[in-house]
């Protein structure tokens, strides 16, 4: 009897007055269609599944616990057309609609059910993309998509794209508020203020070239340079006013009007008026003249607005960095690659052209020969020489074939390529790294705002400074213009912007270049551990061997067949990826093609209940032919066990004797005797033994851990000089073995993959070695058990970044030092009426270049 298909419901619009009812059909629909749904479904429905699809990821917030996703996702699968998936640890869905699908329903269906959802960036560009293309073109898939890159930066700054801008740290943009708008530091401004400033500083500075009311003249070449020219500290000082902040270029733009205002007053009430009257250059303060001569500083406004404008021009401090450079890297949104599409049914498949953004799973992309690579995928076809790109682990070009993994980003320099598609959009590497980069970022605008705010403590400090020692210097000398040259002395000479990029500019130039060598920081604070790591310990699997394992030798206990433990041994590790479960199966698969055991050996062993325990042993079990009481041989299910053993006191004779002779060692063992010792063979990594030589000249001490006996394990660290070998520890003994080295005083940095991610946990660092299996579990929020991601399969990336965080720390710790000594002796020396205004510009200027200078020695790798 055929099931009654129900009524499909008619399609639901945002908006429409009958919403609810509508989806109270919805849900009938899927109910009586066999689709279970404990609850109201709230995205639209169509009236067909068929047709043209669109995919949206969400970033989700809220979820609570994973098993809330499994309702989520039947609600919304539930609706016919929609295809949903919800994976917890990355907080993101994706989801499959309709073509025309409006993903506001589906926010507001994740906002009903408790869990905030917001489109991620792809996708908002995407559908950026789709919006502003013509609709009386009839623009399809296999048509090119012109968009504009202009109209997509402006569509990401309203509507719906607004939700990324909404995202942006509030501490940015107030540490923003601190600097001067570098918008404002044009060429013209500085060329302008260049030329109304000559005249004045020529006139103040040769007492011959000075005519009749040239003081005059000065002043009306000053107005513009002190009102105009400096406006954009004038500006920065007043929005920190309205913050309750201190512009960084707060003092200097006090200084500026002071010294212009004071001017002014001499001129009108003094006799610097006055036609014949010449002024004498004096730079220390006890030789100004008396207050009835006059003294003019317009030389001193138009020299402070100079010179700022040129430090800031000279200035390197920019926002864009790593971030807006893989940017920039990736090809624009409407550039085209050939796709060859794969039709079901049929053995043909049609080329066409298709952008970036409509690129899927499993097509196949050409690439030619200077183009950038759009996707992760697998060569298939073609020969070509790429490119390392912006953040890679191989530094240098290299040649790829078929079989061969690339990655977005990187580009094609010579050749063609045919990629089969892996991974598009927000699941590339490139996009995973990039969301690292960018939390990193994150974390160290929060901590530049701080240092930020400290630095312009330092304006209200000059202020009140600069206030007292006029009084004390009016009091003691009488002289008010002497008293105001060393206030003004005071205003011109601190530094607050060196000291506040002491630490920023190092520290954001070491993150950088850490990520461009394939290293990862979580945050700036990880710099500071880093510097002060004095041991490292090296799990051996995965980080020190090249993760390709042989079987070596097959020792068998008398009267046992060592083909027979070889093919046990390969049965019980079959379902595992472990290097050491795919050397065993591989060397099993062999004996039995090449029929190595003879009839005795059975083609197949049948593994039931197989499963891996907590100290990383395989039991199961097998069907072996065995010997029974009367000498006949038939088949019996035996329980099996592989295991690793720790210590010698687990085996005795041969056994004990072949399990330290080799490689590392693995037990068989059926019917409760052990049956025979498989020692495999592990390649260690050709820079393994110069990487573990730096960092013993570093002075950090360096172990190994390892589940192998003592003797293999030494014999292994023997061969690279790893001082102590922590041998014999099984999985879940690792992490209080970690800790105890730690707990003795000893600072440790842990090094290995995510099979030892609890150890990664209890070391003052974890360095997590990552795969292209591992990136893809990183998870966009905090993980306190990786500090380090290193992408580069060489162990002498771990050396490298303890030689680079010593340095980094090493330069900022010096330029704070120096930026505060510098302050203080540029107040002690202003004060003391030996440092003219203009001096004290010039040293200020010089600080801050200094500091940049030497913060860019973190760039060196």
């Amino acid at each position: 009897m055929e099931r009654e298909i129900p009524e499909q419901p008619r399609p639901l619009m945002l908006g429409d007055d009958s919403l609810d009812d509508a989806l109270r059909r919805a849900h009938d629909a899927a109910k009586a269609a066999g689709v279970e749904s404990d609850g109201p479904v709230d995205p639209e429905d169509h009236d067909s599944a068929e047709g043209p699809k669109v995919s949206f990821s969400f970033e989700l917030a809220g979820l609570d616990d994973a098993p809330q996703i499994r309702g989520l996702e039947d609600r919304l699968n539930a609706v016919r057309g929609i295809q949903a998936r919800i994976i917890y640890e990355p907080a993101t869905a994706w989801v499959t609609a309709p073509a025309g699908y409006d993903p506001r329903v589906l926010e507001e269906f994740f906002a009903s059910q408790g869990v905030s959802a917001h489109l991620s960036d792809v996708s908002l560009r995407r559908r950026a993309a789709a919006q502003l293309k013509s609709p009386s073109s009839g623009t399809t898939r296999r048509t090119r998509s012109r968009v504009d890159r202009k109209l997509l930066d402006r569509a990401k700054l309203a509507g719906r794209l607004g939700v990324a801008v909404a995202k942006e740290d509030k501490d940015e943009e107030n540490a923003e508020v601190l600097f001067t708008a570098r918008s404002l530091l044009t060429r013209s401004r500085l060329l302008v203020s260049l030329l109304f400033s000559l005249p004045v500083l020529l006139l103040s500075y040769v007492p011959a070239w000075q005519f009749p009311y040239w003081q005059w003249a000065a002043l009306v070449c000053a107005t513009p340079v002190v009102l105009w020219g400096a406006w954009p500290f004038h500006r920065a000082m007043l929005g920190g006013i309205r913050r309750g902040m201190s512009a960084l270029d707060g003092a200097s733009s006090v200084a500026i009007l002071a010294a212009y205002l004071w001017s002014i007053m001499m001129l009108v009430f003094t006799a610097a008026g006055s036609p014949g009257w010449q002024s004498q250059p004096r730079w220390f303060a006890f030789r100004h003249a008396p207050l009835d001569a006059g003294e003019l500083f317009l030389d001193v406004a138009c020299g402070v607005t100079v010179l700022l404008l040129v430090g800031r021009a000279l200035s390197k401090r920019s926002r864009a960095g790593l971030l807006e450079e893989i940017s920039a890297h990736q090809p624009p949104l409407e550039s085209e690659y050939e796709v060859f599409e794969r039709h079901r049914g049929r053995g043909a498949a049609s080329a066409v052209k298709l952008p970036v953004t409509e690129l899927n799973e499993g097509d196949d992309v050409v690439v030619p020969a200077g183009r950038v690579i759009p996707v992760d995928g697998r060569v298939i076809g073609g020969t070509a020489l790429v490119g390392p790109g912006l953040i890679a682990k191989e530094r240098e070009p290299r040649q790829v074939k078929v079989s061969s993994a690339v990655h977005a980003g990187s580009a094609v320099l010579e050749g063609q390529l045919k990629i089969r598609v892996l991974r598009t959009g927000h699941r590339t590497q490139l996009a995973l790294i990039r969301r690292w980069i960018d939390r990193a970022t994150r974390r160290h605008h929060h901590s530049t705002y701080l240092s930020t705010r400290t630095a312009s403590g330092l304006i209200p400090l000059a202020i009140t400074v600069a206030v007292l020692n006029f009084g004390m210097w009016w009091l003691i000398s009488g002289n008010l213009n002497a008293a105001f040259a060393t206030s003004l002395s005071v205003l011109a000479g601190v530094a607050p912007v060196a000291l506040a990029l002491s630490t920023a500019l190092a520290v954001r130039h070491g993150i950088e270049a850490l990520a461009r060598h394939g290293i990862l920081l979580r945050d700036e604070n990880v710099l500071r551990q880093l510097s002060s790591i004095d041991t490292v310990i090296f799990n051996r699997v995965g980080t020190l061997s090249e993760g390709k394992m042989s079987v070596e030798t097959v020792v068998a206990e008398r009267g046992e067949n060592p083909e027979l433990v070889l093919r046990v041994a390969g049965a019980l590790a079959m379902e595992s990826d472990h290097p050491v479960s795919r050397a065993l199966v591989h060397a099993a698969r062999e004996a039995r093609d090449s029929g190595a055991g003879g009839d005795e050996i059975p083609h197949w062993i049948e593994v039931t209940h197989a499963g891996i325990g907590e100290d990383g042993q395989f039991t199961g079990l097998v069907t072996l032919p065995l010997k029974d009481a009367e000498g006949e041989i038939s088949s019996r299910q035996v329980e099996a066990t592989l295991w690793r053993p720790n210590n010698m006191s687990e085996l005795r004779g041969r056994l004990a004797a072949a399990a330290v002779a080799g490689g590392t060692p693995l037990v068989v063992r059926w019917k409760g005797r052990d049956r025979g010792v498989i020692t495999l063979h592990d390649s260690v990594k050709p820079d393994a033994a110069s990487a573990v030589d730096d960092l013993e000249m570093m002075g950090v001490s360096t172990m190994m851990l390892s589940r192998d006996t003592y003797p293999v394990a030494r014999r292994f660290a023997d061969r690279i000089g790893i001082s102590a070998v922590l041998a014999g520890i099984a999985p879940s003994r690792k992490p209080r073995t970690v800790r105890a080295v730690h707990t003795r005083g000893a600072k440790v940095a842990m090094v290995g993959d995510n099979s030892v991610t609890e150890c990664l946990r209890v070391a003052d660092v974890g360095v997590l070695v990552a795969s292209d299996g591992t990136l893809e579990q990183l998870r966009q929020d905090d993980d306190s058990a990786v500090e380090v991601v290193v992408l580069r399969e060489d162990v002498s990336a771990v050396p490298q970044l303890l030689r680079l965080a010593r340095r980094i720390i090493r330069v900022i710790d010096r330029n704070i030092t120096f930026s505060w000594a510098y302050n203080a002796t540029v107040m002690v020396a202003a004060i003391a009426g030996v440092l003219h205004p203009m001096a004290a510009t010039v040293l200020m200027l010089g600080a801050s270049v200094l500091i940049e200078t030497r913060s860019n020695q973190a760039r060196r790798f």
